[in-house]
């Protein structure tokens, strides 16, 4: 789970259609990192590395379409939700949370940068950045698309943005412990009133309160695994989802179902769903989840944790637990997924091919459904929130 080229004021935009964006299409941005390559189970900075870029894809068009490529900073470091859509779709932000170290072009160093994207511009591009801390990593946009936060996992903070229309203004940080404890990933309960924050250096969920743009802890930190790390809400608010991605040693590790019902909210369930679970969404059906587990494949082939085919196993939630549906074999050293607002589709993010794949999912079983290459090592998925 390792994980830039800095942003000029005009980031070069390709549009890979001639068709008109449309802003309500049922959205997925992939973030891809260009300075990423698996070379024997070491994450490498290639010698010509290709430009960061975030691809948009149309998941409304049949087969899903690539609408547009963005040059622009993004990061493999930290959990795949680098990225957020407005529920309107008017914008996305993306972070960068590593850059190519300008004194040697072999080595990666922190990154803050938090940039917006105009969606409804034709075609769409990069219109503001702005300095969140050092790492920065999972951000998050409340439903109002009036607030945003950024973890920020190498100074131990999260950073506080209030936006109006697609301005996004600092409105302060919120220290949550030193760089040590490395707040990973934010989301936002439905109403907008509270906040989760996975701490994956000393193994907390940190439960915040938000009132209007002013963001606090509440006090209450949820211990689910060893390391949790990418953490989603459902869309009702019921339960959050957690991966634990524990010690990186070969072993199982685990994924928790946090009941945010109960009061105080608290780990309800725990299981079991292989080697380093990178990441985990839960579909717009509220109740089935894709986990996206490296099972080795990041290893040196002569390692004895090695294995050539990531998984991707998809629970559903029944009665306040996890229960295993099916699962996928997958490519090498994947990342994040997303589903299609129907639940029926999940694009599932590959690094080391280069390539997004692609499974129909009919509540029971998965079908690989073809894939879409992109530009660098793909690291950072949203899709339209429901």
């Amino acid at each position: 789970m390792m994980h830039r080229v800095p942003l000029t004021a005009a980031a070069t935009v390709l549009l890979l259609t001639c068709a008109h964006f449309d802003a309500r299409a049922d959205l997925l941005i992939s973030a891809n990192d260009g300075k990423a390559e698996l070379v024997n189970g070491v994450n490498t900075v290639p010698d010509n590395p290709v430009p960061d870029s975030v691809t948009i894809i149309n998941l409304g068009a049949t087969p899903p379409k690539v609408t547009a490529e963005i040059q622009m900073p993004t990061s493999l470091v930290g959990p795949p939700s680098s990225v957020a859509i407005a529920r309107d779709e008017s914008f996305a932000l993306v972070t960068a949370a590593t850059k190519i170290d300008p004194a040697d072009k072999k080595k990666i160093v922190p990154d803050n940068i938090v940039s917006v994207i105009d969606l409804q511009a034709s075609p769409p591009k990069v219109v503001a950045t702005q300095e969140a801390g050092a790492g920065a990593s999972g951000v998050a946009i409340n439903r109002e698309g009036t607030l945003a936060l950024v973890a920020n996992r190498m100074e131990g903070s999260v950073s506080i943005f209030t936006i109006a229309g697609k301005t996004l203004t600092p409105a302060g940080k919120l220290q949550l412990g030193d760089a040590k404890s490395e707040p990973s990933a934010v989301a936002f309960t439905p109403d907008g009133k509270r906040a989760l924050v996975t701490r994956d250096g000393d193994n907390k969920i940190s439960l915040l309160t938000v009132d209007g743009s002013k963001v606090t802890h509440s006090g209450r930190d949820i211990h689910a695994g060893l390391r949790p790390y990418s953490v989603g809400i459902s869309p009702r608010g019921d339960f959050a989802v957690v991966t634990n991605v524990g010690m990186g040693g070969g072993d199982n590790d685990t994924m928790s179902l946090i009941d945010l019902t109960a009061n105080p909210p608290r780990t309800v369930d725990t299981v079991t769903v292989g080697p380093s679970p990178e990441s985990m969404t839960i579909a717009p059906d509220g109740k089935h989840i894709a986990v996206t587990v490296i099972n080795g494949t990041s290893r040196p082939k002569d390692s004895p944790f090695f294995n050539e085919h990531g998984r991707m196993p998809v629970f559903e939630v029944r009665n306040m637990k996890l229960i295993k549906v099916t699962e996928a074999p997958i490519g090498r050293w994947c990342q994040g997924a997303g589903w299609n607002k129907s639940s029926s589709l999940i694009l599932m993010q590959c690094i080391a091919e280069k390539e997004i794949e692609m499974f129909k999912f009919d509540g029971k079983k998965l079908t690989p459904a073809g894939v879409i290459k992109v530009n660098g090592g793909p690291a950072g998925i949203a899709t339209t929130p429901r």
